[in-house]
């Protein structure tokens, strides 16, 4: 997980990172990560087409992960498998 480069969206305007609430409790947010930019774009295509504009795909190194969940207070991250259906695996960092 460490050697690892993943790609998440991060927004142009406010900063934040593209994360997901798998429950009810809004304090469990996890971010999400993908394996190829291009997954990242479909799925903001897919999903999020009014944040298409605003969103832009950077890279995260997998030793950058953890000081990146510490800093914004995420639970940890959902590796997304299928940018279209989607498919998520939820994973908790602690």
């Amino acid at each position: 997980m460490l050697s690892q480069t993943y790609y998440v969206v991060r927004s142009q305007t406010s900063g934040e990172y593209l994360v997901a609430h798998p429950s009810e409790d809004r304090a469990l947010a996890f971010l999400l990560v993908f394996s190829q930019d291009y997954d990242a774009l479909s799925y903001l295509n897919a999903h999020a087409p009014s944040s298409r504009g605003d969103g832009r795909v950077e890279t995260l190194s997998g030793t950058a992960l953890r000081p990146t969940l510490d800093r914004w207070q995420l639970t940890g991250i959902g590796i997304v498998s299928d940018p279209l259906i989607p498919q998520v695996e939820f994973f908790r960092i602690g």
